[in-house]
This record gives structure tokens, sequence and C-alpha cells, in this order.
């Protein structure tokens, strides 16, 4: 895996963010991965990622991510949403 030094050199849109409070996580199945969506105390969009498999729920915990801004087109309507790159415990 990369370091945060190398994902954060190749694109100038990543954000990284430390020690941030998981107010809510979801996981739903779509086909073969499991979608993940996180909500950040302190922020108004949600945090997206998907994984292989189940994941532990975050919900209560303190996470470092690095992520992009990013919309979403959901029956015609635009929403704001941010794609995770990486999420780890902190």
């Amino acid at each position: 895996m990369k370091s945060i030094k190398q994902f954060l050199a190749e694109n100038d849109n990543l954000v990284h963010a430390t020690m941030q409070k998981v107010a809510s996580h979801v996981q739903r199945q779509q086909g073969d991965w499991f979608l993940n969506t996180v909500l950040i105390d302190q922020h108004d969009v949600p945090f997206k990622y998907k994984r292989k498999r189940r994941y532990q729920s975050l919900k209560g915990a303190r996470v470092d991510m690095i992520y992009y801004a990013d919309k979403e087109n959901i029956a015609g309507v635009d929403f704001e949403c941010m794609k995770v790159v990486k999420i780890a415990l902190s």
C-alpha cells in the first residue's frame, strides 16, 4: 500500500484528515462489493467507499482518511459526496 505522502503527491485534489469522529456507518451489498457510507461529525456530506467484504462498524470511532470531493447523480439531481481513497482507525 502506498504511503500517505505518495497519495498526496500524486494528486492535488486529495485531502488528508486525521482523528475524525464517525457519527454513522452504513454498509450495503451491491453485487460482490459492500458499499460503505460514513458520516463524520461536523460535516454535511457523506463519505463513501467500497470493500470486497463486510467491515466492522466504525460508529463512534476515530478515523484517518484520504479523500476527494465528488458529485453523485441520483434521479437527475447532483449531490455532493466525498470518495474515500484510504480509511484507517486512528
